[in-house]
C-alpha cells in the first residue's frame, strides 16, 4: 500500500461504489488519504456480487477510511438524507463528489443487439433515473456545501457515449446529458473556486463485463453501430482502479481550474502525468493510433499495433468532423 496520503484531511463522496469503478475510485481516494463516504443499495452481499461492507473492509485493510452509506439513488428523500448526514457528521465539509452510480449495465447488455424502438420505453428510466437525474440532484446537494467553501471538485463518471453513438439510444443520450450538466454547472461554478468536470474511462475490466465475458462474450454495438464482440472491446481495458488514480491527481492539481466545464479522457490525463494503471500498464487513449489497431485487427496480425509509437495520435479536428452534431 502507498505511503503517500496526499488527500488527508479532505472528505469524499463515490456514489455507487458496492463494485465496479466506482469501488475502484473509492479505493484510490482512501488510500491517498481522504475519509471516503460510500453509497450503494446493497449493504451486505452473499453471493459476491459486491456490496458496501465488501468495498469498506478493503478499504479498511489498505488503512483507509471509508463510511458506507446505504441508499437507493432512485429515491430523492434518501439522497437528500444522505447530504445532510455528511453536513451533520463533518461541519458542512465535502471536498470531492465523484457521481458514478449506475443502475443500467444489465439493460444494455441485454438488449444491445435490438434497436430503440424494439426495446420497451422503460429502458430510458432504467439506463438515466440513476445515471443522469440522479447526478443532478447529488450535484446541487454537493454544491451548496461546496459554494460556501469556495472550494471543492464534482466528477461526472461519463464514457465515449458522450461523443458517439455506443451501446444503444438511452444511454448515449444519458452519457451526451452528463457531459453538457458537467460544462454547464461548471460554469456557474468556477465563480465560486468550485471544479467540475466529466471523466471519460476507457473499457473498464469490471467484475460485471469480467463475468460476462467469461461465461457468454457477447456482441454488442460499436461506434459505428455494427456488433462486436465484447471481449476484443475490453481485452485492452482499465482495472477499475485506474479512474480513481486520475482523480487522485486531479484533487491535488495545481492546474485543477483549466479543467474546469471540460470533458477529461483518463487516458490522456494519465499519460500526460505520468500515472500508470495498478498492474503497470500505461492505458491507451482512444485517440492514440495504436488502441484502434488493437480494436480491428485480426489476433494474429495485433503484434503490428505494438511497432506503432504511443505518440501517434489522432488530431482533434478529425474527432470534431466525424462527431459534430451540426
Amino acid at each position: 500500500m502507498s505511503k503517500n496520503k496526499s488527500l488527508a484531511g479532505k472528505v469524499a463522496l463515490v456514489t455507487g461504489a458496492t463494485r465496479g469503478i466506482g469501488k475502484g475510485i473509492a479505493l484510490q481516494l482512501a488510500q491517498a488519504g481522504a475519509l471516503v463516504y460510500i453509497t450503494g443499495r446493497t449493504l451486505k452481499s452473499s453471493n459476491n456480487l459486491g456490496s458496501l461492507e465488501q468495498t469498506a473492509d478493503e478499504i479498511k485493510d489498505r488503512g483507509g477510511l471509508c463510511i458506507p452509506v446505504q441508499v437507493n439513488h432512485e429515491n430523492d428523500h434518501e439522497i437528500a438524507g444522505l447530504f445532510q448526514k455528511i453536513e451533520d457528521e463533518q461541519n458542512g465539509i465535502l471536498d470531492i463528489l465523484v457521481n458514478n452510480a449506475y443502475k443500467g449495465v444489465t439493460t444494455i447488455f441485454e438488449g444491445s443487439s435490438l434497436e430503440f424502438w424494439n426495446q420497451k420505453p422503460e429502458v430510458w428510466d432504467e439506463i438515466n433515473n440513476v445515471g443522469l437525474r440522479n447526478h443532478y440532484i447529488c450535484t446541487v446537494y454537493a454544491a451548496r456545501m461546496m459554494v460556501s467553501r469556495k472550494k471543492g471538485l464534482i466528477v461526472n463518471i461519463s464514457s465515449f457515449g458522450g461523443m458517439s453513438y455506443i451501446f444503444n439510444v438511452a444511454y448515449g443520450v444519458g452519457k451526451a446529458a452528463v457531459d453538457r450538466m458537467a460544462v454547464d454547472c461548471g460554469k456557474e461554478l468556477s465563480k465560486h473556486n468550485v471544479v467540475m468536470l466529466s471523466l471519460y474511462p476507457g473499457a473498464v475490466k469490471t467484475e460485471l463485463v469480467t463475468d460476462m465475458i467469461s461465461k457468454q462474450n457477447p456482441e454488442i454495438s460499436g461506434i459505428s453501430g455494427k456488433q462486436i464482440s465484447m471481449k476484443k472491446v475490453f481485452e485492452q481495458g482499465e482495472s477499475i482502479e485506474f479512474a480513481g488514480k486520475c482523480i487522485v491527481s486531479l484533487a491535488q492539481d495545481k492546474n485543477l481550474s483549466k479543467y474546469s466545464s471540460r470533458v477529461v479522457i483518463a487516458a490522456d490525463y494519465a499519460r500526460a502525468h505520468g500515472i500508470k494503471d495498478i498492474d503497470g500498464r500505461q492505458i491507451l487513449s482512444f485517440k492514440q493510433l495504436k488502441s484502434g489497431l488493437f480494436m480491428v485487427l485480426p489476433d494474429n496480425f495485433k503484434w503490428i499495433a505494438n511497432f506503432v509509437p504511443g505518440f501517434i495520435t489522432i488530431p482533434q479536428f478529425i474527432f470534431d468532423i466525424l462527431y459534430s452534431k451540426y
